[in-house]
This record gives C-alpha cells, sequence and structure tokens, in this order.
C-alpha cells in the first residue's frame, strides 16, 4: 500500500529547497502544473521541515547527478 508516491515527496523537497524567486518562476511557465505550490508549502511548513526537505532534496539531486557523471566516465573508460 503506497500512500504517497515517491515524486510527490520529492516534488514537495523541491519546492521548499528551491528559492522562491525560482519557483515563481515555474509558477509562470506552460508546465506550473507538474510544480508543488510553493507558496502553500512554505505557509504550513516549519523552519525544521524546510531544512529536512532541503536535505532531502540536495542529497537527491548530488546523488543523481554523480550517478550520471560515474556511468558516462565509465563508458567513456576512464576508470579501466
Amino acid at each position: 500500500m503506497e500512500f504517497t508516491s515517491g515524486w510527490d515527496i520529492l516534488n514537495a523537497a523541491q519546492a521548499l529547497a528551491l528559492p522562491k524567486t525560482l519557483t515563481d518562476r515555474f509558477k509562470e511557465s506552460p508546465l506550473s502544473a507538474m510544480f508543488a505550490n510553493a507558496d502553500l508549502l512554505r505557509e504550513h511548513t516549519s523552519a525544521f521541515d524546510r531544512v529536512l526537505a532541503a536535505i532531502f532534496f540536495w542529497l537527491y539531486a548530488f546523488t543523481a547527478v554523480s550517478l550520471i557523471l560515474m556511468l558516462l566516465l565509465d563508458t567513456v573508460g576512464v576508470f579501466d
């Protein structure tokens, strides 16, 4: 049984971790339905929640970029 999908959690963490100017720009884009409402989340979360969301999101982003970079470097043959 899944109460909340992993992408929803990541989407909320992204909305809390990114700067307000960037999330405001997302609201104006045609793809705004794909992003969480950052204003609503900031209104109903504490500073502790926002810090946890930022740690979670940036750790996830760093891990994903590192994995892709290592995959590309391995494909090129750097690790041989």
